[in-house]
């Protein structure tokens, strides 16, 4: 009997090792869902091709799942995805002044630290992701988090993307306004 309930405790301390995940984030502020959002680009910081359009893409599903729906998307046209060359301050700032001149309130931007399976037997996924609220008239950071999730080999890279998103934009909306 000592032995099953050992064996039913290493296997818990695997499973919980298995699809570990890390947060942080500042205090949510209180935001109007009903307002006019914009989506920015996600700066990629990973050595892995429009891995910050691919989280943009997630993002904007779970915006729209949290009931942001007047959200507009950074044109495709005015953005240039770096390879080499991330996270470039004036590409920031040119995508700012699109928000403001569409009327924006808010805007989520991010950046993507890790999109990747890892090497290995299991080759599991692997996201790390920094999210921030900002409110566009200012360019204040209101709200940034910050998460990395890894999932289990059979799981996607998406999929993982997707959990770890939803909760960190899930943390910054949790002070509801309206």
């Amino acid at each position: 009997m000592k032995r099953i309930v050992q064996g039913f405790a290493a296997l818990a301390a695997i499973l919980l090792l298995a699809a570990c995940s890390t947060l942080d984030s500042s205090e949510p502020p209180a935001v109007s869902r009903q307002a006019a959002w914009v989506l920015l680009p996600f700066a990629n910081l990973t050595e892995t091709p429009l891995a910050g359009s691919r989280a943009e893409a997630v993002a904007e599903g779970v915006l729209r799942a949290q009931g942001i729906a007047k959200l507009r998307r950074y044109p495709a046209a005015l953005q240039q995805e770096a390879l080499f060359e991330a996270g470039d301050r004036r590409q920031a700032e040119a995508a700012l002044e699109w928000a403001r001149a569409e009327g924006a309130r808010y805007a989520l931007s991010g950046s993507v630290e890790e999109w990747r399976y890892k090497v290995g037997v299991d080759g599991e996924p692997a996201v790390g992701i920094a999210v921030a609220i900002i409110d566009v008239a200012s360019g204040e950071t209101l709200w940034s988090g910050v998460g990395a999730k890894a999932g289990w080999s059979r799981d996607s890279l998406a999929a993982v993307a997707q959990q770890l998103l939803r909760k960190l934009i899930g943390d910054g909306l949790s002070a509801r306004k309206d």
